[in-house]
């Protein structure tokens, strides 16, 4: 009998030591950004990803594999080993993709595990201090009245130029759509007056609204921005239901361990409730989120289905 226990006992301490061993994570952690460093994506992501380490004991490395609206990244992460040891950047880019570029070798919403959202950043509509109106529907008025005006985007298939092709598809204008390689010049060509029209990611264009070079007409979100507070919402300004955020969060390959998700979700969720985590993302016009992988997958699913109209509808071609 003594013997029966022992052999037990070692059952038991041995399996609590497998257990112990497998503890996740055991090794450095990648999170691949498909964006360059420096942008808003990367500045977060290295954010979460510094607090992540901190907390779990283990280095988690931020990896640059910009291109094709982030789709290098993502077709490279969707083959990864799915053991929560390469994991990815996701964005309103993977909403998009799908429906837009030729030859996806992957269904986003297949291929990913949503872990958590990081943050949101809405898109305001601004326009050139020489354009007259003066708000959303006196634009809508002024774009009927003389179809043709033109507006920025920082390239084909981003949040700014479907945000415009949802606008003038709701209201049955024309606007022109001038692409260019990067939020940068856009926002620059739409300050000296050569475009008049352009939604922007608010933690870009905020300086150039408060100083007086760009008139915002509404905020593209759900509540007014505290950065601008007199700005409306497009639904306050008439335009129900208008949301454009460019979202962001964690995800990782389909076939990721649930266990492993349950961690990194709670690790995450932990760092967004952190007063100094939350204003770092308010401070850069965004959206502080969290959540579970249910509602950062609904998000992911609800986005996909949206632009995909939008896309269909304004038969929108890739560069």
């Amino acid at each position: 009998m003594k013997r029966v226990f022992a052999c037990l006992a070692g059952v038991v301490l041995f399996g609590a030591a497998g257990w112990a061993h497998a503890a996740y994570p055991e090794k450095p952690v990648t999170i691949v950004v498909g964006f360059p460093p420096g942008g808003a994506s990367d500045v977060i992501t290295r954010l979460v990803a510094n607090q992540m380490q901190v907390a779990l004991k283990q280095p988690f490395v931020v990896k640059n594999q910009p291109g094709a609206n982030g789709n290098i990244a993502s077709e490279a992460v969707a083959k990864a080993a799915p053991d929560g040891y390469t994991l990815m950047l996701g964005s309103i880019a993977n909403a998009i993709n799908g429906s837009l570029l030729k030859n996806m070798q992957h269904d986003a919403r297949k291929a990913f595990i949503p872990v958590v959202q990081f943050q949101s950043s809405p898109s305001v509509l601004v326009v050139n201090p020489s354009v007259p109106a003066k708000s959303l529907k006196e634009l809508v008025a002024l774009a009927k009245a003389k179809p043709g005006m033109s507006y920025a985007s920082n390239g084909t298939g981003s949040s700014p130029h479907l945000a415009a092709e949802l606008l003038k598809q709701r209201e049955g204008i024309d606007l022109l759509h001038v692409a260019y390689k990067g939020a940068a010049p856009a926002m620059t060509d739409v300050i000296a007056g050569h475009v008049q029209v352009a939604f922007l990611t608010a933690l870009s264009a905020i300086p150039s609204m408060q100083g007086g070079s760009l008139r915002p007409l509404a905020v593209a979100s759900a509540k007014r921005l505290p950065e601008i507070p007199d700005v409306p919402t497009m639904q306050e300004a008439g335009m129900p239901d208008f949301i454009v955020e460019s979202w962001n969060g964690l995800f990782a390959p389909a076939g990721t361990p649930a266990e492993v998700v349950r961690v990194l979700n709670r690790t995450v969720n932990d760092i967004l409730q952190e007063p100094g985590m939350r204003k770092r993302i308010q401070d850069m016009a965004s959206f502080p989120a969290g959540g579970t992988p249910q509602q950062f997958k609904a998000l992911l699913d609800s986005e996909t289905l949206k632009w995909a109209e939008v896309v269909q509808k304004g038969n929108i071609q890739p560069d």
